[in-house]
């Protein structure tokens, strides 16, 4: 039987100028792709440099984290912003991120959409679309990162991008597969992430707040970064993941 490998993910560099947001320090430790803010909803270009030094210190393959350019709400009120406006956000945030990249010799691997923004792209044909095309003109070459039942996943297979499954384990999904949003991000119990990872990767298979069982094959199982002990979790999933034999891996290696 082929070794099973995932990605161990997290959003990372959510700090923005006095205001510190997790742990990313500790974090990275046990992660092997993360999701990097740029600026919109989270971030800075100093905490965006300094956190795609930490990434290369710990071999953790970077991902840009674009959302709406809504500081305050921390990117998880939905805007009102025309598709063309937003395939611009989207090339600015990339790029910006991918100059950090680039500067510490890195290629950047994949974008992951934050919040709000994630859940209109899953919905809405025309910003799904801006998106997408957003992408491919900083670098087709890029991995979309997103969920099978949403749109932007669907865009991207018919854009030609290719595309990778990430799925929470410190947040609840909806039988549609879509994630339940918390305005405050709560304490999730370890051993509970970690049995729910175990199952995504070895299964293909999440439970629904409905109870209902989803079909869902895992590229990466994230865990966000201001989970308040996000570290406990990971920690947790990284042992139960040894026991089972499943491999962490970078996102680029499961892609090879």
């Amino acid at each position: 039987m082929p070794k099973i490998m995932v990605a161990l993910n997290s959003d990372m560099g959510e700090s923005f100028g006095n205001y510190k947001m997790g742990n990313d320090e500790e974090i990275m430790k046990f992660i092997s792709s993360a999701n990097i803010a740029c600026g919109f909803h989270a971030g800075d270009p100093v905490v965006m440099a300094h956190t795609v030094r930490l990434a290369k210190e710990h071999g953790v393959s970077i991902g840009a984290h674009p959302g709406y350019p809504d500081l305050m709400g921390f990117g998880r009120r939905k805007m009102d912003v025309a598709p063309e406006e937003m395939k611009n956000y989207i090339v600015y945030q990339i790029g910006a991120l991918k100059a950090f990249v680039e500067s510490e010799g890195l290629q950047l691997q994949h974008v992951w959409l934050h919040g709000a923004l994630q859940s209109a792209a899953g919905k809405d044909e025309s910003m799904a679309r801006a998106i997408v095309e957003g992408i491919r003109m900083v670098d087709p070459k890029l991995i979309m990162a997103s969920r099978p039942s949403l749109l932007s996943y669907k865009m991207a297979e018919k854009a030609g991008l290719r595309t990778a499954v990430f799925v929470g384990v410190d947040t609840e999904y909806d039988r549609d597969g879509m994630p339940v949003i918390q305005r405050k991000k709560k304490h999730t119990d370890p051993k509970e992430a970690a049995k729910k990872a175990v199952k995504i990767a070895k299964e293909g298979k999440l439970t629904a707040t409905t109870g209902e069982e989803i079909d869902i094959k895992a590229d990466a199982i994230l865990v966000h970064g201001d989970t308040p002990n996000a570290i406990e979790v990971l920690k947790e999933i990284r042992n139960e993941f040894k026991k089972e034999e499943i491999e962490v891996s970078p996102l680029g290696k499961i892609f090879q």
